[in-house]
């Protein structure tokens, strides 16, 4: 039984910075990447940041220089560190991960959200 919670989200001023986390429990042998996507308001959900195990990363490029994305494999957890935030970051943060083995078998899993909000 897999289960993922995510957490530091919040009202931040432009300019500001936050860090949010997610952190998967349950019987959990291995995960093969780790990434943060976003939905603002009136818009698709975008890619934002991926992180595979060999230590590679990517970012979209409206967040290139400003975001961070990383993994303590030990906690089964990852994050996102955010700074220089602008109203445009403004979204709702989804957390995901790729290739999660359980005994189960591989699949992948999704947070449940949490709210982000850049004021001008």
């Amino acid at each position: 039984q897999v289960q993922l919670v995510e957490s530091g989200g919040g009202l931040v001023q432009s300019g500001g910075s936050l860090t949010l986390s997610c952190a998967a429990s349950g019987s959990i042998f291995s995960i093969s990447a780790v990434g943060w996507y976003r939905q603002a308001p009136g818009k698709q959900r975008e890619w934002v940041a991926h992180s595979i195990s060999g230590g590679s990363t990517r970012y979209a490029d409206s967040v290139k220089g400003r975001f961070t994305i990383s993994r303590d494999n030990a906690k089964n957890t990852m994050y996102l560190q955010m700074t220089s935030l602008k109203p445009e970051d403004t979204a709702v943060y989804y957390c995901n991960f790729q290739g999660l083995a359980t005994p189960s078998g591989l699949g992948d899993y999704w947070g449940q959200g949490t709210q982000v909000t850049v004021s001008s």
